[in-house]
């Protein structure tokens, strides 16, 4: 099991380093892509590079507003194919699912809190409790959260988290692992 875990967290690592060190020839192009694929729930490590990416505005190679623009695009739009999604095949999965009556409660109670504290969920999810938000994308499609409302959050919510690492990462210029020990 140690062995497992220690195999994980080198194979992590390694992904880590091919990344950054693809940052100089892809730039922004990868920047958007790995932050939209990390809103899909892939496991890549976008704080890492939206850190490295403000670091590199820092040192003036790239330009800070891009930087911001590539990172919250791709989660954007990363955000918006996990909602479609959920608005898609998420409505026969929760048919499927309510046929037995103690999940049908429960999807009855999950479908009010949605409605009634759903943008929240969807800000909240995009910063604070990242690795929860690829989730809240399906279950706030399939729910039927208003589109408009889970955009607006969202886009709140990745101005945040892209701003806070982005910034981060200029702030601290060349220590990116400062940075990361700090958020």
């Amino acid at each position: 099991r140690g062995r497992n875990r220690r195999s994980d967290v080198d194979r992590a690592r390694r992904m880590t380093d091919w990344l950054l060190a693809l940052v100089p020839q892809y730039g922004l192009w990868l920047l958007a892509g790995v932050t939209f694929l990390s809103c899909l729930a892939l496991p890549i490590p976008a704080s890492i590079l939206m850190l490295t990416a403000g670091g590199f505005a820092a040192a003036g190679d790239f330009d800070l507003w891009q930087a911001l623009g590539a990172s919250g695009c791709g989660a954007i739009l990363g955000d918006q194919l996990g909602y479609g999604l959920g608005r898609g095949i998420g409505p026969s999965v929760l048919t499927r699912l309510g046929k037995d009556p103690s999940r049908d409660r429960l999807l009855a109670r999950a479908q009010a809190l949605m409605d009634r504290n759903g943008a929240a969920a969807v800000f909240l999810s995009r910063w604070l409790l990242s690795p929860l938000g690829p989730y809240v994308n399906l279950i706030a499609g399939s729910t039927g959260l208003g589109w408009l409302r889970f955009t607006l959050a969202a886009i709140a919510g990745e101005a945040l988290w892209t701003g806070m690492y982005i910034g981060a990462g200029f702030a601290f210029g060349g220590n990116i692992q400062a940075a990361n020990d700090m958020l």
